[in-house]
């Protein structure tokens, strides 16, 4: 467009709920599966509030067998008297961006929501959504399509409400029952991942009953009749227990709390014997993913508290030996909670994944100090304790610098830097090279001959490699597989670790599609997720998928990655078919290993994401830690339906 075509004409103002579909991601953060999750989170979330508000007691929770979602509370019900705007006051809460009763502080002091469009953007991103509200012994309701009103707010029968809600949950007209329930069916049209994963809701619906003592959670999944209640009353040191359950606690959970005039603060803290961390930090009920200012202020107080009292009681004699916060953090497993009035809350986005209140990371700082010096000097066998656990972390990390600084100026003179028996690319940009993980040396010859030598690299790792969920650092850099690994990726390795250095912007696991080839490829991901958890983290992660079957009918051929596929084919073909099911990368020539593996435009890659880092560490933690008992119940719970083909 030429500069004097740029008038007023061109300039657009979007009305009502537009903005929200036309930017989901500025609202919920993506349109995948943690967007969809994000929006069940925002409607229960206001179903919580009304527990902060103290009048809800029970909340419901409902997978449909249409793909949505109902949510109940029994809560006060959202008003549906006319508002000064002239419409009901449900009809603008659920169609207005920035409407609600947390801004003046008097229907809610202590909320999770905090912008008021939290169900208004639900609503907007939602091809059905459906309100009906109890009170005054009536019920309303109101329905909606892609955020647009169908009609007014109407009274409902009790003919209505028995057809839209299950038997059980007794929901009459006229005997006092009081609270909210939302239904909703998100919008395909806008989603690309419209199926909920009921795991992930308990895990929402689990953390929010050890964080609201006394607030009741029920859930039901129609697809497949899963029931879940949570109620808890221990709080989070019985959440922090829970976290700690299979990783063998060298503590025991650690509890304080503090309390001013604005702010709450609780801490419940435990260390494990795990070389991991595991640190969640909540704000009104809500999960703050990216951390913020509590959990900032929480790690100066744990660092400064631990250190003084080693210096105070003779632990840190050795003026040249430091402790670092990365010392502090191997095996701690910690969740920092704090209450404040909703009006002050600044959250970095909508998705409340980031808390930016300053004054908050000065009061949990003294909090944690305070509680964690109390503790310490009452309890000088828990602090012992932690002083070995991090002494030892700390001795680890000074021999892993000084191995891997070896390794490192010994792998800058192997052939310019490239180590082992690393086929390199042409192309020197990261965005568009691939580095191949291929398992064997002949898998890797054949990967070799038949790749695009201009952008793709073959880094062949014969054998098992080392388990790292049990290893330190050092013992991983001199593992000779490792090495060569962590050489070629560039990045470098814990404190020096860099991702701007990744000198491949995809990293390709290829194993056979076996027992043996399934543990290698579990063993490479243990060491990126422990111990290089940024690039997973971004996404840099693929598993490639050989196929499984070759059918050659004359000279047509055909290649599938599933047993399925591979019936369904044979089913509607006759005559004379031969069928091949490859064993090994290692049975496939150069052309198909590049036609089926290998070719941008035929492959298929399984892009590795972490969608619950805590359900990832736990996994991480039973599949390759050392305690047996979870792993066999695990296998013995899963061995019929684990298919390791796919």
């Amino acid at each position: 467009m030429a500069k004097n075509e740029y008038t007023a004409s061109e300039i657009q103002v979007l009305e009502g709920l537009e903005p929200v579909r036309k930017r989901p991601g500025m609202y919920i953060g993506s349109t995948d599966s943690r967007g969809l999750h994000e929006c069940l989170r925002e409607i229960v979330d206001n179903s919580v509030d009304e527990s902060f508000a103290g009048t809800a007691t029970d909340v419901w929770v409902r997978i449909t067998n249409d793909g949505g979602a109902i949510v109940r509370d029994n809560g006060r019900g959202i008003p549906v008297d006319i508002h000064k705007t002239g419409v009901s006051a449900l009809e603008l809460t659920m169609t207005k961006l920035h409407a609600g009763g947390k801004f003046g502080g008097g229907a809610y002091k202590i909320s999770g929501g905090l912008h008021g469009v939290g169900a208004s953007v639900v609503n907007a991103l939602s091809s059905y959504f459906r309100v009906v509200v109890l009170r005054d012994n009536r019920a309303y309701f109101q329905e909606y399509s892609e955020g647009k009103p169908k009609d007014k707010v109407k009274e409902a029968t009790q003919a209505l409400l028995d057809d839209w809600f299950p038997t059980e949950w007794g929901i009459k007209i006229g005997e006092n029952q009081t609270g909210t329930l939302t239904k909703f069916l998100i919008d395909k049209k806008i989603f690309h991942e419209t199926t909920f994963d009921n795991n992930k809701v308990k895990n929402l619906l689990r953390d929010r009953a050890y964080l609201v003592a006394g607030l009741f959670f029920h859930f039901i999944d129609e697809r497949d009749g899963d029931e879940a209640n949570f109620y808890f009353e221990g709080g989070i040191k019985s959440l922090v227990s829970h976290s700690s359950r299979n990783k063998n606690p060298v503590t025991e959970a650690i509890y304080f709390k503090k309390e001013s005039e604005n702010i709450t603060c609780e801490v419940a803290i435990q260390y494990t014997d795990t070389f991991t961390e595991n640190v969640k930090g909540y704000v009104n009920g809500i999960y703050t993913t990216d951390g913020g200012t509590h959990v900032t202020g929480f790690r100066i107080a744990l660092t400064k508290s631990i250190v003084d009292y080693g210096k105070k009681n003779g632990y840190l004699k050795d003026e040249k030996f430091q402790l670092t916060g990365e010392d502090l953090k191997e095996g701690l497993n910690a969740v920092i909670y704090v209450k404040m009035p909703s009006e002050t809350l600044q959250f970095e986005s909508q998705t409340k994944a980031k808390l930016n209140n300053p004054e908050v990371q000065g009061f949990v700082a003294s909090s944690v100090k305070e509680g964690l010096d109390t503790y310490f000097e009452e309890h000088p066998q828990e602090i012992k304790k932690i002083l070995e656990k991090v002494f030892l972390a700390a001795k680890a990390r000074l021999a892993a610098r000084a191995a891997k600084d070896a390794v490192l100026r010994k792998g800058a003179l192997e052939g310019l830097g490239l180590p082992g028996k690393l086929s390199d690319c042409q192309s020197t940009n990261p965005e568009e090279c691939e580095l191949y993980i291929v398992e064997g040396d002949s898998a890797g010859g054949t990967a070799k001959n038949g790749r695009d030598r201009r952008y793709q690299a073959i880094l062949p790792l014969f054998g098992k490699v080392l388990n790292t969920e049990r290893a330190r650092l050092d013992q991983i850099i001199k593992s000779d597989k490792f090495k060569h690994f962590i050489i070629a990726l560039g990045t470098g390795i814990a404190e020096q670790f860099d991702i701007k250095k990744m000198r491949y912007g995809r990293i390709i696991l290829m194993s056979d599609a076996d027992v043996d080839g399934s543990h290698i490829r579990c063993l490479h991901l243990t060491f990126l997720y422990r111990h290089m958890p940024e690039i997973v983290k971004q996404g840099h992660v693929y598993i490639a998928m050989p196929p499984l079957y070759k059918v050659e009918k004359g000279k047509d051929v055909k290649y599938f990655y599933t047993e399925e596929e591979k019936e369904g084919y044979l089913k509607n073909v006759s005559g004379k078919v031969n069928v091949q099911r490859y064993k090994g990368l290692g049975e496939m020539n150069t052309q198909e290993i590049w036609n089926t593996t290998m070719n941008p435009q035929t492959r298929i890659l399984k892009k590795i994401t972490i969608a619950d880092a805590e359900a990832a560490d736990r996994m991480f933690t039973m599949l390759m830690g050392d305690d047996v008992s979870p792993r066999r119940q695990f296998i013995q719970t899963h061995a019929k339906t684990a298919n390791l083909d796919i």
